[in-house]
């Protein structure tokens, strides 16, 4: 029988261990605007003109709406048509490009369907949201898109939460962005794990923008930057090696990921469903200190996606990379009201 709590269970349940963190997936920002953040909403707005025509029939063909699934699709027929014809590079290279040619797609559709400005949300789900947060020491995501930055930005509404992304302003003092340095992460909370629209890798530095330093809506200049063909520090491969090898190419991410494997205590895990492609995280997360997990659980636990996320849950409690006791809990996702 699958036992599932209400979130306020979850949190005595957690108590005793005091240190509490959240793992925030894509349900946190479908919970918020489902129709903008859900997969399909996505690929309807997703621009597939200027791609390879066969690169939207790979959805058809695979029977998804979800990019990543398509990506790694993609990246496993490069590699297995070479095993049937070695000197057909032309055409694996033609799969690996139209791979990274999604991954901006992706991007794209996500900056162009965002909501235009922090006032599209209302104050009572800023502080619902707030008051959700509130309960956790360090703040972990896999989100791309600008909701938990502007929820810790309305400084205004209570719960004040500490929050610090370990971005400072630049020596000169006068450019339009903040940069991320490893000196100054020491009290560092917020991880960006996958990356984000706002934050940029601009080679020797990390780039966030922001509206305080120019006065230009943060969507408006993420949209420029795009239009200009420069794209932010996206992690969105489709596979979890493919993705841990863009991690380890860049200090901000794979600092996040160490910060990941260094906590102790209980995690919460909102709005993800633990599929492979993020094994890495999960991997990283067992080896942890942590002695409790946390999941949650979106309308009925018998519904078959829901029994594949306490089926993937159960696998990875029992791959043995914990070298502590572990337990793992399941809790209903809507009565953590997230926003309200």
């Amino acid at each position: 029988m699958i036992k599932v709590i209400t979130f306020e269970n979850a949190l005595d349940m957690a108590s005793s261990n005091k240190k509490l963190h959240i793992l925030l997936g894509n349900g946190f920002s479908r919970a918020c605007r489902n129709n903008i953040f859900a997969y399909d909403a996505l690929f309807n707005r997703a621009n597939f003109n200027n791609l390879s025509p066969y690169i939207r029939n790979a959805f058809t063909a695979l029977s998804t709406i979800d990019f990543e699934i398509v990506m790694r699709g993609l990246r496993q027929a490069a590699t297995i048509i070479l095993l049937y014809q070695e000197d057909n590079h032309q055409l694996a290279n033609q799969l690996r490009i139209d791979a990274d040619s999604l991954k901006e797609v992706l991007v794209s559709a996500i900056a162009d369907s965002h909501p235009e400005m922090p006032s599209d949300i209302d104050n009572q789900s800023y502080a619902a949201c707030k008051k959700f947060l509130n309960h956790f020491q360090r703040i972990f995501t896999l989100n791309y898109d600008l909701l938990l930055y502007w929820t810790l930005m309305q400084t205004e509404i209570k719960p004040n939460i500490p929050c610090d992304d370990g971005f400072r302003k630049p020596d000169d003092g006068e450019a339009g962005y903040v940069t991320w340095e490893p000196e100054n992460t020491y009290n560092q909370n917020i991880y960006y794990l996958h990356g984000a629209l706002h934050i940029f890798d601009a080679g020797t530095k990390i780039q966030k923008y922001t509206w305080v330093n120019t006065g230009i809506r943060l969507i408006e200049q993420i949209r420029s930057a795009l239009q200009s063909n420069i794209y932010p520090l996206f992690v969105a491969e489709g596979e979890s090696r493919q993705k841990l090898e863009r991690i380890r190419h860049s200090d901000f991410l794979s600092k996040a990921q160490r910060s990941l494997l260094n906590i102790s205590g209980s995690m919460f895990i909102y709005g993800h469903s633990l599929a492979d492609n993020d094994s890495h995280i999960f991997r990283l997360l067992l080896k942890s200190k942590i002695q409790q997990i946390f999941i949650s659980i979106y309308g009925d636990p018998h519904d078959p996606s829901n029994k594949q996320v306490i089926t993937r849950a159960n696998s990875l409690a029992h791959q043995g990379l914990s070298k502590k006791p572990l337990t793992i809990e399941f809790y209903d996702a809507s009565s953590a009201h997230v926003w309200g």
